[in-house]
């Protein structure tokens, strides 16, 4: 059930009423539903009573960020942001076949071809419910340590999942992949690009959602879509073809995949603190 004040404020915003609501299943952290309006109207509404301030707000412009971009790939519009809650346009679900994951991976490519000054964003936002700082540096392996694996270790230490003595760990780990990663420019990165965050649509062509974004290593990204089992072959040679990867990246894939397994780790805990734990001291 749509909790009434956000019922509310859509309506009125909408000047329109919600006439049915469809609960949809499959997220951690939020709510969802498709509502319809009584002028004919479809959207996807994601609620949540008690998110962090700015939440929804930061989502919505990492959304715009990944529209702006003008690639092919699919973006929700986003028609209303507020505290509590993001209204999205209504994507309709279809099938993927080979070529619709080739062009998805020759259009991630072109995303990840997208660059800033800077590895970061002008703008802290969230992945999940838990912060994301993106304050810029020039260095990405500094970027790397300082925005993404130092605060999820300190949070670990404060809920008590983590041990303190990780902490000087964190400094031998800084030195150690100062020169592992290859140089290249910031890329504009979804940020949690796993299999639960794009679909194909009724066209066939590949949308992407629940971004967590910024400018960083583009090696993150295409990690973590092996992080949970692993896209296509299809989607990976398109990629390849537009924007090969760098030698060594099966290498790093454990690697760049600390952060969201140190995330995973805050959030749910379980298997993925020891996962965490043994990644950081393979690399100190």
């Amino acid at each position: 059930m749509i909790p009434e004040h956000i019922k509310s404020v859509i309506e009125l915003r909408l000047n329109d009423e919600i006439i049915s609501s469809k609960i949809q299943s499959g997220g951690d952290i939020n709510n969802a539903s498709i509502i319809k309006l009584t002028g004919g109207e479809s959207f996807f509404l994601k609620w949540n009573s008690s998110a962090p301030d700015h939440m929804f707000e930061a989502e919505s412009k990492g959304l715009r960020l990944l529209a702006d971009a003008k690639t092919n790939l699919i973006i929700p519009d986003v028609i209303l942001t507020g505290k509590n809650f993001l209204l999205l346009s209504l994507l309709v679900p279809g099938s993927g076949n080979s070529d619709s994951a080739y062009n998805f991976g020759t259009e991630l490519a072109k995303l990840h071809q997208h660059s800033a000054d800077a590895f970061g964003l002008d703008h802290d936002n969230f992945i999940g419910k838990l912060a994301q700082s993106n304050n810029p540096q020039q260095n990405w392996a500094d970027f790397f340590v300082s925005e993404r694996i130092e605060p999820q270790i300190k949070l670990g230490i404060q809920s008590g999942e983590f041990e303190s003595n990780l902490i000087p760990i964190v400094d031998t780990f800084h030195k150690t992949v100062q020169n592992l990663f290859p140089n290249e420019q910031p890329a504009l990165l979804h940020g949690d690009l796993w299999s639960g965050n794009y679909m194909f649509t009724k066209s066939r062509v590949a949308s992407i959602y629940d971004p967590a974004v910024y400018y960083g290593h583009r090696e993150m990204d295409i990690a973590m879509t092996r992080l949970f089992g692993g896209f296509s072959s299809d989607f990976y040679d398109g990629y390849k073809s537009e924007y090969p990867l760098a030698d060594g990246f099966e290498d790093r894939i454990e690697l760049c995949n600390l952060y969201p397994i140190l995330v995973h780790a805050n959030l749910f805990g379980g298997g993925y603190i020891h996962r965490a734990k043994e990644i950081l001291r393979q690399y100190s």
